[in-house]
């Protein structure tokens, strides 16, 4: 697939020594890309960074094709972009935020946003400053989609959203992606990063620490073995990748990493009363890399 947004040591240091040091990136078109890190990790300004809307200091990054830097203007009509703390007027109503975004742009067939309008249950025609935190994000994510853009780029889309509209969102992304959009978005909700993700991206302190699937960032790390036995148990500490063995009289429990292939031809040489292999969850797996839990 080609490269819909690429990053090589994309660099953005601040006087203190924080931002981003150093990330690479590799997103294909059509896919969506979730960015996870709690608050401070380096998420948004990696957005802004991708975006060239903060001067890099160093490293280069490119969407769909264009350098964000000397081509900028062409990066900013190809995506859409929502800011983590989106700026709107308080005397507008959304419908004329609508109007004046898509004026701008040149844009006179209203049909794609008022659909998304329509879905997202967007209220389009009382002010803004009259609106709850959740209806003003909503006009704000109908902003970034609303000129059909091929590249989104959203920092924590669904703030402020409740459940019902949080569900409308993520079916509408689903759906973009389906048209052939890429969707890079950064969250610190667990679930939703595993929910629709095609790749995640984990980022700590400004480094990207881990880009993998959801499957293969779980396959990555520990599961739990967990076997009962009546009659002679098979010694597990000889087996590559396993940990933290706990037998018991009747039971035997310990973690293992990689692969289960070699588990699979012990236990057919001496058969369990029972098995409980527990995959980790992509919560768990996050956990491992802000915590400092053994992989």
């Amino acid at each position: 697939m080609t490269a819909a947004i690429q990053a090589e040591n994309l660099q953005k240091i601040y006087g203190n020594g924080r931002g981003v040091l150093g990330i690479d990136l590799d997103i294909r078109e059509g896919e969506i890309f979730g960015f996870l890190g709690p608050n401070g990790a380096g998420k948004t300004t990696t957005i802004r960074s991708l975006l060239g809307l903060t001067r890099l200091t160093g490293g280069r990054a490119s969407i769909a094709g264009k350098d964000v830097v000397r081509e900028s203007l062409d990066v900013r009509r190809a995506t859409g972009y929502l800011p983590g703390d989106p700026a709107l007027y308080d005397n507008m109503t959304g419908r004329k935020h609508l109007e004046l975004a898509l004026s701008l742009r040149g844009i006179r067939d209203r049909r794609h946003a008022l659909g998304i309008a329509e879905r997202l249950e967007v209220e389009l025609d009382r002010r803004i400053r009259q609106l709850s935190r959740g209806n003003r994000q909503k006009v704000a994510i109908l902003l970034a989609l609303a000129h059909d853009p091929a590249v989104l780029l959203l920092d924590e889309p669904t703030s402020g959203l409740d459940p019902l509209a949080q569900d409308a969102f993520r079916d509408l992304l689903q759906e973009e992606k389906r048209r052939g959009k890429t969707i890079f978005f950064s969250s610190h909700v667990l679930p939703e990063v595993e929910a629709i993700s095609d790749r995640v991206g984990i980022i700590r302190d400004g480094r990207l620490v881990a880009v993998d699937s959801v499957e293969g960032l779980r396959q990555s790390r520990l599961k739990e073995v967990h076997l009962r036995y009546r009659g002679e148990k098979p010694d597990f500490t000889s087996m590559t990748g396993v940990r933290g063995i706990e037998v018991q009289a009747d039971s035997v429990r310990f973690r293992i990493a990689g692969g289960t292939g070699a588990l699979w031809r012990l236990l057919a040489e001496y058969p369990p009363d029972d098995i409980t292999i527990t995959e980790p969850s992509l919560e768990e797996v996050f956990r491992a890399y802000y915590g400092g839990e053994p992989s």
